[in-house]
């Protein structure tokens, strides 16, 4: 966490109940007092979104279960009532976790591709945004996904529910590249969704490697998916 993150997390995160988050009237109604509240409003959000995403870079790291409303207050310097107030419970923390590593993996690896055009051109801007992504890493521990994809896929539940829309939603994006490639005669007919599971299965294993100090998988991944795009003859 950023000297300049723990910052804007500080100065949003809600004060103790009833002191009005430095308005002198303890945030009594008055003349203004909805531009107040909606001030309040707009830093508890703030707030909101920057221990959300600590939380991410804490569960890349530990996973979702490592997650906690006394550890995210006490690496933010904030006061664990006042994250407990933005979150309630250690369920709801960590389903803004998802939310939160959701959007960012979107903002680095599925919006730029989306530039490229549909079909195998796409699917290799995916590829390379995903090995920038994981090479940096965007997340400290590396991807969030397969750093906690396995230790909730046997336990019922939102946060199971939330993890696993994301990877099938990730899946169909990969076999719709694929499955567009193919019908165009881009590249020789496949099993799409064979297809998109088997690269899945080689981007979680660099995501390992990448954490062991092994650089070059990335030459891999990229031998892996020229294979899958081969021409059709």
């Amino acid at each position: 966490m950023s000297e300049s993150e723990r910052r804007s997390a500080a100065g949003a995160a809600p004060g103790p109940a009833g002191r009005g988050d430095g308005d002198p009237s303890g945030g009594r109604p008055g003349p203004g007092g909805a531009r107040t509240t909606d001030r309040r409003l707009l830093r508890g959000e703030r707030a909101r979104r920057t221990i959300a995403r600590h939380a991410v870079d804490v569960a890349s790291r530990e996973g979702l279960n490592g997650l906690s409303i006394g550890r995210l207050a006490t690496d933010l310097g904030l006061s664990k009532s006042g994250v407990a107030t933005l979150f309630g419970t250690k369920e709801r923390l960590q389903l803004a976790a998802v939310a939160s590593a959701r959007e960012a993996f979107l903002d680095a690896v599925v919006r730029p591709a989306s530039a490229a055009p549909a079909g195998a051109a796409r699917l290799r801007a995916l590829t390379e945004c995903w090995i920038t992504y994981a090479e940096a890493p965007l997340f400290a521990g590396g991807c969030f996904w397969v750093a906690n994809l396995a230790d909730f896929d046997s336990r019922p539940g939102p946060v199971r529910d939330a993890l696993s829309g994301q990877h099938r939603d990730w899946l169909a994006l990969l076999a719709g590249e694929l499955r567009h490639a193919a019908g165009s005669g881009e590249i020789a007919p496949l099993d799409a969704d064979l297809a998109a599971f088997q690269l899945d299965a080689v981007l979680t294993a660099a995501n390992i490697a990448l954490r062991l100090g092994e650089a070059d998988v990335v030459d891999t991944v990229r031998r892996v998916t020229d294979g899958l795009l081969a021409p059709r003859r």
